[in-house]
């Protein structure tokens, strides 16, 4: 069992590290598709590494529509596809910790966009059932009125009604 030495338990990686947080699908194209993707960053990661970047940290890569910058999920287990797949995910991160960058993923697991099959089973699920409990189901669209909007330059509100639930 890996032992660790004083100095890494006084004091967590992350402090005074540099992390550099950026938005796949803008930051390198690989392909020449316009779009920036995994490939495009493996390919800038000797860059970043010069810079004296210690980390990359990544929005989301999941698959997703895209109505949300990508925060809104369809998928956990896939990369979106615009962005690569597995083994362009996998080998990003072996040359990132061949050159001793750790990876940062911004995991959204509050939420899911409302094509998630999660969202789809919760929807169409009886009222009292464990599927249908995964999110917050109202009888009418007046609920939460007094909530304040976290995101006033995005939406009107955090909640939006679902007529088929």
């Amino acid at each position: 069992m890996p032992t660790n030495s004083a100095a890494e338990l006084a004091s967590p990686w992350w402090e005074g590290s540099v992390i550099y947080e950026l938005i796949p699908r803008c930051f390198a194209d690989g392909n020449g598709d316009g779009i920036g993707d995994l490939d495009g960053l493996k390919q800038r990661l000797d860059y970043l590494h010069w810079l004296g970047v210690d980390a990359v940290w990544m929005t989301p890569i999941c698959d997703s529509p895209l109505r949300d910058g990508g925060y809104d999920i369809t998928d956990y287990k896939s990369v979106h596809p615009d962005l690569g797949d597995l083994q362009a995910l996998d080998s990003l991160i072996r040359h990132a910790h061949a050159l001793g960058l750790k990876v940062l993923f911004d995991l959204v697991l509050n939420h899911t966009s409302d094509m998630h099959l999660w969202f789809q089973r919760a929807r169409w699920a009886e009222r009292g059932s464990p599927e249908r409990n995964f999110y917050v189901w109202r009888d009418d669209d007046k609920s939460y009125s007094d909530a304040p909007v976290l995101f006033r330059h995005f939406e009107d509100s955090n909640w939006h009604w679902d007529p088929v639930a």
